[in-house]
């Protein structure tokens, strides 16, 4: 909540600058702080996004790097550091399109990156992202 706040003030003190490059700053400079593990998942997770889709605006929410629509939150990555948990998590609002019948998983434990878990988290993102 702390993080939020400070997000929040942040945001205020800005005014009517562009959110978007504000945003990208704040969420990279958040990257750049994480340990070795996460980061390079956080990294690679902002490129997969930024690439496909480049709609989404990043920014900072609770003090994770998020992507938002329309200023709602669509997806975000939770560190392993952060919240002192075994992996680091990809989880998706219920903004996301993720629907699938009356029961979907809306977020996924990531431990590694192969080609494999990038495919899906693009076709992820791509729907997620609508």
């Amino acid at each position: 909540m702390k993080d939020h706040a400070r997000e929040l003030k942040t945001a205020a003190r800005r005014g009517p600058r562009p959110a978007k490059a504000d945003g990208e700053s704040d969420v990279r400079a958040k990257i750049a702080g994480m340990e070795d593990a996460d980061r390079v998942l956080a990294e690679r997770f902002h490129e997969i996004v930024r690439a496909t889709a480049p709609h989404l605006t990043p920014k900072l929410w609770y003090g994770m790097p998020a992507y938002a629509r329309d200023g709602k939150v669509v997806c975000f990555f939770q560190s392993a550091q952060k919240f002192k948990t075994r992996y680091a998590t990809l989880g998706f609002s219920d903004q996301a399109h993720l629907d699938d019948g009356t029961l979907w998983p809306t977020s996924y434990a990531l431990t590694a990156l192969t080609a494999d878990t990038e495919a899906r988290i693009v076709a992820l993102v791509g729907r997620a992202a609508g």
